[in-house]
């Protein structure tokens, strides 16, 4: 799969407002940070790329293909991990959870896979440990390797690293910005955009700025100066 990621005159309205206005641009980094005010459509935009939101006007392609229309194939190959790992644990133990992503597969490979992700994660020795009794950093890194275990084409990150304190900020940050996957980040973090190879400014809904991170991180904090 091509990581490239195609907006054409978008607009998004949701509850009779504007999100997204006019928004057009080709994402082909391997790591694209988003960056905005709150409010400013960031996460809106990012959840255009695998069907979560639909495109009022204008089209959107990931790889060629249409989110809204091969939502089920979008999904599969595009990993989606939200600020909230809560949102994203499902099952009692981090084990069990690891094993939901892979239900299909034979016994034996989904063991070794489960394994082998409760290793980067570190938490093989809480595999059956009761999930709820996580700490923050342990839960998104639970909620990144359930993403990750799945293979996906295309890494879409919406602000993981918020809610976390700063050892287990940057802890989360590294392992993003080490995937093989291709990555497209949204962060308040500016350090860790500016880890990025390509930074979008979004600003009330449309584009503003989208380039270089040094360049496209002046002009953010020009527009909040």
């Amino acid at each position: 799969m091509s990581p490239d990621v195609e907006l054409s005159a978008v607009s998004l309205q949701l509850d009779g407002r504007t999100i997204l206005d006019d928004v057009s641009m080709t994402l082909t980094a391997r790591r694209t940070a988003v960056i905005g005010a709150n409010g400013s459509g960031k996460s809106s935009l990012v959840r255009l790329l695998n069907g979560l939101h639909v495109a009022t006007t204008g089209s959107v392609r990931v790889a060629g293909l249409d989110p809204a229309r091969n939502t089920r194939e979008v999904r599969r190959r595009v990993g989606f991990v939200f600020a909230d790992p809560e949102a994203q644990i499902l099952m009692p133990t981090p084990a069990e959870d690891l094993a939901l992503s892979l239900r299909g597969l034979p016994a034996d490979e989904r063991t070794g896979r489960v394994e082998e992700a409760l290793d980067w994660c570190g938490l093989g020795a809480l595999r059956d440990a009761p999930a709820s009794e996580l700490s923050g950093g342990q839960k998104q890194l639970l909620a990144l390797a359930s993403v990750l275990i799945g293979r996906p084409e295309l890494v879409v990150a919406d602000e993981p690293t918020t809610r976390l304190d700063l050892r287990n900020s940057r802890r989360i940050g590294d392992a993003l910005l080490q995937l093989e996957a291709p990555l497209v980040l949204v962060t308040h973090d500016l350090d860790l955009a500016g880890r990025c190879d390509e930074v979008v400014l979004i600003e009330q809904g449309r584009v503003l700025a989208q380039g270089a991170p040094d360049d496209v991180i002046s002009a953010y904090l020009q527009v909040c100066a």
